[in-house]
Order: C-alpha cells, then sequence, then structure tokens
C-alpha cells in the first residue's frame, strides 16, 4: 500500500479489488458469512485461529458438508503470538489432525487450502524448511518443499475412505481462487 498512498489518500478514493482483497482483519470469534456461487449457496463460518477461540467453534460444525482448513504455508518458520516456543506449521497439523480424524467429522470432506503459496514460494529459497521439519532433506525450492507440507498434513488422515482435497492458493490472486470455488462447486454440486 505504500507504493499507493497519493491514491490511497484522494478525496475520490474507490477502493480497487485488490485493495480489499489485501486487507485483513484479525479474526475473533465466530463469523459467518452467507453467498450464493454457481446456483448453490455456501454458508461459511471463519472461525479464529488463536487457541483461544477454538472452544467456541464446535457447535458450527452440525451437519457441514465439508471443511475448509487453511493452513499459510510462508508460516513454517514462525512461531505462535500466544506461545513463542511453538511453531505455527506444527500447530495447524496437530489441529488438522484432531479435526480430520475427530468422529463427528467421520463423514465431513476435507478441502485443505495451502495457501500464501506465493510468500512460501519466495521464503523457502532463504529460510529452510527444516526449520520445521528437521527430517527434510529435499531441495529448499517451492515443488518439492510444498509436496512434502501437503504430504504432511495428508498423512494425518486416518481414514481409508475420507479423501483430502488439497489447493495451493494465493488467496489475493482472483484467477486461481475462483479456480478453486469452480471445483468446490463441482464437489458440492455432485
Amino acid at each position: 500500500f505504500l507504493d499507493d498512498l497519493d491514491r490511497l489518500g484522494a478525496k475520490d478514493y474507490q477502493p480497487t479489488e485488490q485493495d480489499i482483497l489485501r486487507t485483513r482483519v484479525k479474526t475473533t470469534g465466530i463469523v459467518e458469512v452467507h453467498f450464493s456461487f454457481k446456483n448453490l449457496n455456501f454458508k461459511l463460518f471463519d472461525v479464529g485461529g488463536q487457541r483461544s477461540e477454538r472452544k467456541k467453534w464446535i457447535h458450527c460444525f452440525e451437519d457441514v458438508t465439508a471443511i475448509i482448513f487453511c493452513v499459510a504455508m510462508s508460516e513454517y518458520d514462525q512461531v505462535l503470538h500466544e506461545d513463542e516456543t511453538t511453531n505455527r506449521m506444527q500447530e495447524s497439523l496437530k489441529l488438522f489432525d484432531s479435526i480430520c480424524n475427530n468422529k463427528w467429522f467421520t463423514d465431513t470432506s476435507i478441502i485443505l487450502f495451502l495457501n500464501k503459496k506465493d510468500l512460501f514460494e519466495e521464503k523457502i529459497r532463504k529460510s529452510p524448511l527444516t526449520i520445521c521439519f528437521p527430517e527434510y532433506t529435499g531441495a529448499q525450492e517451492y515443488g518439492e518443499a510444498a509436496a512434502y507440507i501437503q504430504a504432511q498434513f495428508e498423512a494425518k488422515n486416518k481414514s481409508t475412505t475420507k479423501e483430502i482435497y488439497c489447493h495451493m492458493t494465493c488467496a489475493t490472486d482472483t484467477n486461481n481462487i475462483q479456480f478453486v470455488f469452480d471445483a468446490a462447486a463441482i464437489f458440492k454440486g455432485s
């Protein structure tokens, strides 16, 4: 945004699509959003990712068709705000394990968004994946490292019948998200 200060400060400023996509508000509590896409109705619950928010989630999950689980790939070398001894990616893996294998979600499909792929692609060249996964021996390049992260999440699935639908995403790339929602609409429509 700093490069656009003149535009942003103009009297007649109208936010662009990218301006809106790049704004972020920390989720606290549960935010419910209803929307339609390709003649299908969706109800999306955005739940806070912080540990203190998790106890508020469970009542939202009655009779859901699918869970969209978002992970910021670029946070593999960062720690939680509320616990500086816990790696964010490891915490996401632990939470994914508990949701994926929860008895209430045995028939619930899971769509895994490995998000911020653009930031991850830049960062992986400078910051080794071994910070999060000491056993990783692959190359410090996007394709191999991203596939490794995906495999770590998929390995948490203990069910032989549940599929994890994984997508590498960049939430600010509208074409990428359009593709993902098209896939979700096909999934929900079937």
